[in-house]
């Protein structure tokens, strides 16, 4: 479909804006944390865009459904994510990322932060896939709601778990209850089941169409479990709390949630 390439180029430009944007504000402000603050919102933003935009076979109601789940996951993390970063300091990733690339941390961030607009761009390709299915609403789409719904509530919970782990002057090396228990990142699941519910809406095997709905959590499983999140906070985590944390990696799952071993 050349539409939803051509709105994924024009997210793609946009992006790039808003996170030249966000490079500024975090050299600016001197946390580079306001740089994930830009691109949930950014994407969110995008996202909800190439929801609404008209196209003859779409069913209108559809359209505000999806355009509603991309929004309200977008407001969800943002809100949180900016007040964790107003109200701390910088996230551990970015400081590991200062202390190895030293003086040239600022040029090498900007190229960094310029691989997330094509991420965003990919995301808006299933969110337009799924947006723009033909047909009535019916038990997919209400299923697509539940498993985002699941996924907020899941995430906010184990953001939730962590911040009160944290509070507690009493706390063990290694946060390990709760959600936390299950997965070594609950958080980030929760964040890469919510792209699943455009597939559940829309996929179907016998158009290109369908077929886009599977980026969205293809992309963020890439990128949370293999990219930019699991692998680059526990190597913070390893360096910072050694043993402890190596016996958390042995007998909890990084990602999906698994039971805890005996170990």
């Amino acid at each position: 479909m050349p539409i939803a390439f051509a709105l994924a180029g024009i997210a793609l430009v946009v992006m790039m804006v808003v996170m030249a944007a966000a490079w500024w504000v975090q050299r600016r402000v001197g946390n580079a944390g306001w740089i994930d603050v830009f691109w949930t919102f950014g994407t969110g933003a995008a996202c909800v865009a190439i929801a609404l935009f008209p196209f003859a076979d779409a069913n209108p109601a559809r359209q505000v459904l999806v355009a509603g789940l991309a929004g309200l996951w977008s407001l969800r993390l943002g809100i949180y994510m900016a007040g964790r970063v107003a109200a701390s300091s910088e996230d551990l990733r970015y400081v590991a990322l200062r202390r190895q690339w030293g003086g040239d941390f600022q040029r090498r961030l900007l190229r960094f932060v310029m691989l997330q607009p094509p991420v965003a761009a990919l995301l808006g390709l299933s969110v337009f896939a799924a947006a723009h299915a033909s047909g009535p609403l019916g038990w997919r789409d209400l299923a697509g709601l539940a498993v985002l719904a699941l996924a907020i509530i899941g995430e906010a919970i184990a953001d939730d778990q962590m911040r009160r782990y944290k509070q507690d002057e009493n706390r063990s090396p290694v946060m390990d209850r709760g959600l936390w228990a299950y997965s070594r990142h609950p958080n980030y699941f929760f964040e890469w089941l919510g792209w699943v519910s455009y597939p559940i809406i829309a996929f179907t095997p016998f158009t290109l169409v369908g077929w886009l709905t599977l980026l969205a959590p293809a992309v963020m499983y890439l990128v949370l479990r293999h990219g930019t999140g699991v692998p680059m906070l526990e190597a913070s985590m390893l360096e910072r709390k050694g043993q402890s944390f190596r016996e958390y990696q042995a007998r909890v799952n990084a990602f999906f949630p698994w039971l805890r071993s005996s170990a």
